[in-house]
C-alpha cells in the first residue's frame, strides 16, 4: 500500500513540477477541508489543512440570506446560488437570481433577488479562513522555495476553484499570482493515476519528505 497526500496528488494532476528542485503551492479547495501545500523534489515541504470548504460556503449563503432577507433556504438552493452567483471578487457585469424560500416571520413561501455582489459579503468569512491558510503556508515555507512560489503563482484546485473570483480575491492579498488547474475537480483523482501508472518509481524512494529530511519508501 502506497499512502499518498492529497495535495502532491492534486499537484501532480495539475501538472506542478512537483519532482524538480522548485518550489510550488497547490491550494485544493474541496467539500469540507481545503488543503495547502509547497511541494518540491517530490515530497511536501510545509502543510496545512483547514476545515473549510463547498459545504461551508454554502451555509455561509444560507446564512446570510437568512440574516440580510429573513428568508431560510434549502441546501440545494445554497449550493445552486452559489454556482450561478457566487463571487469572491467583483464581477464585471452583476447577475441576479430568483430564490424561493419560507419566511422566518410568517413561514410563508416567499420570493426574492439575489445579486452576485451580495454573495461577496456572503462567502467572506469562509474565504477569509483559505486566505489566511494560505498566509500561514507562507510563513512556514522556507525561503527559497516560498521566492519560487511567487515567481511562478499558486495553483488552486478541487471544486471550490470554479467559484468565480477566488484566483483575483486570493492574488490580491497575497500580492502573489494565481491560477486556476486547467481541470480542478479532477486533478487529485489524475495525479493518484498517473502515480499509479508509475508505481515503481514511488515505492523505490521517489518522494522525499522534506519534514523529515529524508526519501521515504511506504
Amino acid at each position: 500500500v502506497l499512502m499518498l497526500d492529497e495535495p502532491l496528488a492534486a499537484a501532480i494532476g495539475a501538472d506542478l513540477p512537483v519532482f524538480e528542485p522548485i518550489g510550488s503551492m497547490v491550494v485544493d479547495i474541496g467539500g469540507g477541508t481545503t488543503d495547502v501545500a509547497v511541494l518540491a523534489l517530490g515530497g511536501i515541504a510545509a502543510s496545512a489543512s483547514v476545515r473549510t470548504g463547498g459545504t461551508h460556503l454554502d451555509a455561509a449563503v444560507r446564512e446570510h440570506v437568512q440574516k440580510a432577507h429573513g428568508v431560510m433556504v434549502g441546501e440545494r438552493t445554497a449550493e445552486e446560488m452559489k454556482i450561478r452567483i457566487g463571487s469572491a471578487y467583483p464581477r464585471r457585469e452583476q447577475l441576479f437570481i430568483d430564490v424561493k424560500g419560507r419566511n422566518l416571520i410568517s413561514g410563508l413561501p416567499q420570493a426574492i433577488v439575489v445579486g452576485s455582489n451580495e454573495m461577496i459579503d456572503a462567502l467572506e468569512e469562509p474565504l477569509q479562513a483559505i486566505l489566511e491558510s494560505v498566509r500561514t503556508m507562507f510563513e512556514k515555507t522556507p525561503p527559497e522555495l516560498a521566492s519560487d512560489v511567487a515567481e511562478n503563482g499558486i495553483c488552486l484546485t478541487g471544486g471550490g476553484a470554479l467559484l468565480y473570483g477566488i484566483d483575483k480575491f486570493i492574488s490580491e492579498h497575497t500580492k502573489v499570482p494565481c491560477y486556476i488547474a486547467e481541470d480542478p475537480i479532477s486533478c487529485v483523482a489524475i495525479g493518484t493515476g498517473k502515480v499509479l501508472e508509475n508505481i515503481d518509481s514511488f515505492t523505490r524512494g521517489a518522494i522525499y519528505d522534506y519534514r523529515r529530511g529524508e526519501y521515504y519508501t511506504e
